[in-house]
Order: structure tokens, then sequence, then C-alpha cells
């Protein structure tokens, strides 16, 4: 079939639910509304295509509303692997392992932070490395350039490590997905290269559509369960979102996996719809020693946005002269997009553990699932949706029909509309800056360049993508948030 003929043929078996005939060995499921899924590109559906024809896929291959041309899959994207017959995909993972969200609250208000926000803005942007190649923070003598021991710790521990050298405290773990840390991880299955590249970036925001951003919470959606996560709408508060993942470290994981994988599809005679998809069985020797290697990836990523949320603690203490606690500053939750990890979902009446690839796609638990601890049992999971620096995100919560329907999955942004090529080409930095200014967003940037590739008109419509699921049933909104400065690398 066809490309342009398999979207046309998608079928609408529930609101904003879409589904093709069978591609492969499962069909595609998209999640989005009539508009959002006119204007996809085709080359999405062509690369959910070869995603569908993987060993060992269930159920569907899995679009979401932000999704758009990935490395091997989309950006936007899931599949569950059968553990005995599925394979594992770095490609299908994505190179920034735990490429992810974290929020921030603080007691703060708007009319307290606007007037200081020039000053916040410059200050966390000298104590938060940003841009290609960044290192770690002058102001952390102690963890830079670590060593080859230190990083395995970080490694294979994850959140307990930053507990440890106290960078964290318990609450800060418990609202991290995982708890911050997956057993699985092996620091002997990471290359040499790896670790010379990680050694010198913990710490560090890096580039693209990584950033830090100061926000106002700016509607709420759900009162009840926005008060339960202690933001408040009615006096202006503040909080903190930032997105950045493991950095070179997780990179050079994809890399040295991706070669390997491409040399088993060879030695194996394995014919790839997709090089850029080379796989390996799940339980064979090489799916079990990137797993591991992944596993490291996810777990430096934590502990590398907790070590700038003690940066940003620290640059709000030395702006506001107030302790830690008295300015609230406590993690709302941290959210993954780029993993691959084992969940149990109920298939076919039967609790059934899976190997659930998530690419640029974020975990939607919904309430009473086990794995979430104290309020958020009640609530469900936050989801963390990033928008673009002029058009603000949302926090959201996950459902109990995702668990069901998807795998416990939901979008993870806004989604691209244009690559960075043409964005760089179509928005001038000075019309960029402008409207930014007048919007009363503070920014502070490595590159011109880079901030032209991240202009709003370069993503799609937050508010379209996040009604989308809402609307599917796959998560719900609780808070909409508006930038008043923003970091970029």
């Amino acid at each position: 079939m066809e490309i342009q003929e398999l979207r046309n043929s998608l079928k609408e078996v529930d609101k904003n639910t879409w589904e093709s005939k069978r591609t492969g060995n499962v069909p595609i499921r998209l999640y989005a509304n009539k508009k959002i899924l006119k204007s996809m590109e085709l080359e999405v559906f062509n690369q959910a295509v070869n995603a569908a024809s993987m060993p060992g896929i269930l159920r569907y291959s899995y679009l979401f509303s932000d999704a758009h041309i990935g490395y091997g899959v989309p950006v936007g994207w899931a599949g569950a692997f059968d553990l005995e017959k599925g394979v594992i995909s770095p490609g299908a993972i994505g190179f920034d392992i735990n490429c992810g969200m974290r929020l921030i609250k603080t007691n703060l208000t708007i009319k307290e932070v606007r007037p200081r926000i020039r000053e916040l803005v410059d200050t966390l942007f000298n104590m938060v490395p940003a841009g290609v190649g960044s290192n770690s923070s002058q102001s952390l003598l102690n963890i830079k350039n670590l060593g080859k021991p230190a990083l395995k710790e970080i490694a294979e521990e994850g959140m307990d490590w930053a507990i440890r050298n106290g960078y964290a405290n318990r609450k800060d773990k418990e609202r991290t997905e995982e708890k911050g840390s997956i057993k699985s991880a092996d620091f002997s299955k990471v290359s040499e290269d790896a670790f010379k590249r990680g050694k010198k970036q913990l710490g560090t925001l890096g580039s693209g559509n990584h950033y830090l951003e100061i926000q106002e919470i700016n509607k709420d959606f759900n009162k009840e369960i926005a008060n339960a996560l202690d933001l408040d709408i009615i006096q202006g508060q503040v909080v903190i979102m930032f997105h950045t993942g493991s950095r070179g470290f997780g990179h050079q994981i994809a890399s040295d996996y991706i070669k390997k994988f491409l040399e088993y599809s060879s030695k194996h005679n394995i014919l790839l719809k997709d090089r850029q998809l080379a796989y390996a069985p799940f339980n064979s020797k090489e799916g079990q020693d990137y797993f591991k290697a992944m596993s490291c990836g996810i777990n430096f990523a934590f502990v590398n946005r907790q070590i700038i949320t003690y940066q940003i603690r620290e640059a709000f203490k030395k702006i506001f002269k107030r302790t830690e606690q008295d300015l609230g500053l406590e993690v709302v939750y941290d959210v993954s997009h780029n993993t691959a990890k084992i969940e149990e979902y109920n298939i076919e009446n039967k609790k059934t553990k899976v190997i659930i690839h998530r690419k640029g796609a974020t975990r939607s638990f919904g309430p009473g699932n086990k794995e979430l601890t104290g309020i958020l049992k009640q609530i469900g999971q936050p989801v963390i949706v990033g928008g673009s620096m002029e058009t603000g995100s949302y926090l959201c919560v996950g459902t109990e029909k995702a668990e069901k329907e998807s795998f416990g999955t939901t979008l993870h942004g806004s989604g691209r509309t244009m690559s960075r090529v043409a964005a760089r080409t179509a928005i001038k930095p000075d019309k960029l800056l402008k409207r930014m200014k007048e919007k009363g967003i503070y920014i502070k940037a490595n590159s011109i360049t880079g901030l032209t590739e991240e202009g709003g008109s370069a993503y799609k419509d937050i508010n379209e993508v996040v009604n989308s699921m809402e609307e599917a049933g796959i998560s719900r909104k609780v808070l909409s948030l508006k930038p008043i400065g923003n970091i970029k690398g």
C-alpha cells in the first residue's frame, strides 16, 4: 500500500483515535485530531510502517499528536515488544537517551520575580552551562571531570548517587520517573568513548530544543489536581521547567550499538527495512548488552537533571536571599522521553511484561498505578509537555485509558512543523527577539542561529496537540504555563 493511500485510509475508531489496516506485523494507531492528521508529513507514516515490521511488536505502531520525522521512527512514537520474540532498537529510542523534562515549583509570585527576571536568567545562564559541547559548571568543582569510578556509580545508581553526595533529597527521588534509577544498568557495557564524553557534561543543558525556562502559571484546567501538587494560579505562581538528557554520554552509547546492531544484522542475514532501525533480539547477548548500556544513559540523564536542579536552587537562594524551604523549590515531577523499559500490562486478560520503546513520548500512568506513590497514586502521573519558547507549555496527568490502550504513553511536546535548516531560513533573528520582548520574555542564548531553529512557528500549535490527547482520553490537562525567562544553548 502506498503511504499516501495508507494515510487516507485511516479510520477513526474513537474520538481522535485513528487506525490503519495491518502494515507489517501490526496496524498503525494515531492519536490526533483531523487537522493534525492531514498536516502530518507522509514520511511519519512510512517510518511508522517500518517500525510495524519489526519482530515481536505488539498491538500497534503508535503515533501521537506531536509526531514528526525522526531517526528511524518518528519523534512522537511508541512500540511495545514481546520479551521472548521481540527486539530492541537504538533508533526507536533515540540518541539522546532519557531526554526528558523536569518541573520545579516555587512559592514566588510573578510580582516578586518579574522585576528580577534579567538578573535571575543571567545568573542561571552562568551556573547551568548550555550549548554544543558545553562542559560541567566550574562552581561544582568536586564533580567536574569525573573519574571512571564516580561515573560508574552515577550510571548504575542514578538518583541514589545524587542523594548520597548531597545534590538531592528524598522527595526529589520520589518525584522522578522510576525513582531516578534503572536497576538493569551495567557500566561494563559502556564504551571508553562514552565515558570520555560523559565525564565533562554532568549538569549541562546542551543545545537544540533543550532549554531552561522560568514560567508563570497561565491557566488551570483542573484545580483539584493542581492544588494537590501545590500549584495555584491565583497569585501568579512561578515555576521552573527544563529539558535535557544524557548529552554526549547517551549519544555515544546509541552510536556504538547502532554500529554493533548493523554488524549483527549482516552476520545473521537480517534484511532491514531501514538501516536506522537496526535491531537485535531483546534476549540476545547483543540486545541485553545494549539494554544495560542504555540503562546507564537513563540514569546519567536523571542525575544530569538533578545537578541542574541543585544549581537552580543555588541561583534562586543567591538572588532572593532566602532558604530553599522558604522559596518552596520542590520537584513537581521528572519525566523521560527517549527510553526502552520493561513494564507490565494486561494483554488478552493476562498480565504480561513487555519492552516498551518510547521515542519522543511520555509515560502516562493513571491513578492507582502501583508505580506511583503518595498523592500521585490518587491523581495520576504528571506529564510535562514542552512547547516552544514563544508559546508556553502544559502540565497534564496520565489516565487509566492510556494504560489500557497505548501502553501507558502519550505525547511529549508540541512537535516540529519544519526542520531546523528550514527554520533558520524562515525565521529572522531580529523579528524573533522583538516578538519575545513584546511578550515579556527575557532570553539568554549561546547562539542566535540555534535560537531561530526554535522559534514558535517551527512547531505545531501546543494547544491543539495537547487538546487532541485529552479528547482521546490518553492524558488530561492540569495547567498551561507561559514563559517569562528562557535560557537556550
